[in-house]
């Protein structure tokens, strides 16, 4: 009888273990979408810039773009790349936008063109009246605007019926986009929403939405301006333009977080290439010989950083002599290699590399590094979304060579 009880009781125990495993799984797969304060955490309103360090202008850079090519929202961090020594730090969202928050003295002359009721929300925090909103019921695909600066704020896509009286959207263009602020005004303690780059006010974001994000933001009609997906965007509300470069060097986790913390890098999305499967997992790419490698697809700002400089900067990210390996991980998927964009890509790749090899650095080994042209035409698949932004969502950082030199 005793022992009966004994293992009674470890049987209980250890489904008691497993319901709590569970919960936790359950809970970890509830908290993917960032909580309200979290976002007043990650994405805090921003001070003015200083009025003699404005951010340069980078509408001649921007690329042609319209609405109908919007991305999805990303929880990453913002890149700020550092501009002229006399100008404030741009900061960039994943999407390419100039997100550098405008001056005081760019605001007021942009104030200029709002009417009496749109000042009064826009820039004194005040609510319209529910249900008298231009865009409550707007059903048309597009991009709703900032007001006051044209920063592409909210999508079609993601709007919905709340039925509170004010358009409602249940996340963002872009998560970096809009920041948030804690309000306790008028009795009540809510989250306020504003432009990240302008400071505008747009209204209030609530935890009582749909799925997947759970959150409403409750936006003032006069905040906005609609762009028809069939119009171009205006230029104050296109995205600089980028270019892309795709690295394998071992481990994505690594790499991505290197390049992340490179002044001129936009985004960097783990990923596989390579390989003979379509859409492989990471657990394919272990175990099942599927020939890809672990590769970093990287978006630059092609005015702040080079293509060369970002080939600099890999080869001091991770060691180009280990063959099929870097380090511990062990595996041809931990291979090194370029994968070219374009035949400028593939030329200037494989000169840097005959370059290096005749340096002292690599005097007495041998660069392994494989360049694969264009002409292959090499599909990147997205990794999970588990591996993105890993570092960043799981606390810590690589750290990044002390310096260029040899």
């Amino acid at each position: 009888m005793k022992m009966a009880s004994m293992t009674a009781l470890f049987v209980l125990g250890a489904l008691a273990a497993a319901a709590l495993t569970w919960n936790a799984v359950a809970r970890a797969s509830a908290d993917d979408s960032p909580t309200l304060k979290q976002l007043v955490k990650q994405h805090p309103a921003q001070p003015p810039a200083e009025a003699t360090k404005e951010p340069k202008d980078t509408t001649k850079d921007q690329a042609p773009m319209t609405t109908g090519q919007t991305k999805d929202p990303s929880n990453s961090e913002t890149v700020a790349t550092p501009a002229a020594s006399d100008a404030t730090p741009a900061v960039f969202s994943k999407s390419a936008y100039n997100i550098t928050r405008l001056s005081d003295a760019k605001v007021n002359t942009l104030a200029r063109s709002l009417a009496p009721d749109e000042a009064k929300v826009i820039l004194k925090k005040g609510t319209e009246p529910a249900f008298c909103g231009n865009l409550l019921d707007n059903k048309k695909d597009g991009v709703y605007l900032c007001r006051l600066c044209g920063l592409p704020l909210f999508s079609s896509q993601h709007k919905f019926d709340s039925g509170t009286g004010w358009p409602s959207f249940f996340q963002p263009f872009d998560v970096a986009h809009v920041a948030y602020i804690e309000d306790n005004s008028h009795g009540m303690q809510r989250v306020e929403i504003l432009c990240t780059r302008c400071g505008g006010h747009l209204g209030h974001v609530f935890d009582d939405g749909p799925k997947p994000t759970k959150l409403r933001y409750c936006l003032n009609s006069v905040s906005l301006t609609f762009n028809d997906a069939k119009d171009p965007l205006p230029p104050e509300s296109q995205p600089i333009k980028t270019a892309t470069a795709y690295f394998a060097g071992g481990c994505f986790w690594g790499v991505e977080d290197r390049f992340q913390q490179t002044p001129g890098v936009i985004d960097a999305i783990s990923g596989y290439m390579g390989g003979k499967n379509a859409n492989p997992t990471y657990k394919q790419v272990c175990y099942e010989d599927t020939g890809h490698a672990e590769t970093v697809k990287i978006v630059f700002d092609p005015s702040t950083i080079t293509y060369r400089e970002l080939l600099a900067k890999f080869f001091k990210y991770h060691d180009p002599t280990q063959l099929n390996r870097q380090g511990p991980d062990v595996g041809d998927q931990y291979r090194s290699a370029i994968f070219a964009t374009d035949e400028s890509q593939e030329k200037e790749a494989a000169a840097f590399i005959a370059e290096q090899q005749t340096k002292k650095r690599f005097a007495s080994r041998k660069i392994v590094t494989q360049v694969i042209g264009a002409a292959a035409n090499v599909p990147f698949y997205a990794a999970e979304e588990y591996h993105q932004d890993y570092h960043a969502k799981n606390g810590g950082h690589c750290a990044l060579p002390a310096s260029d030199e040899e």
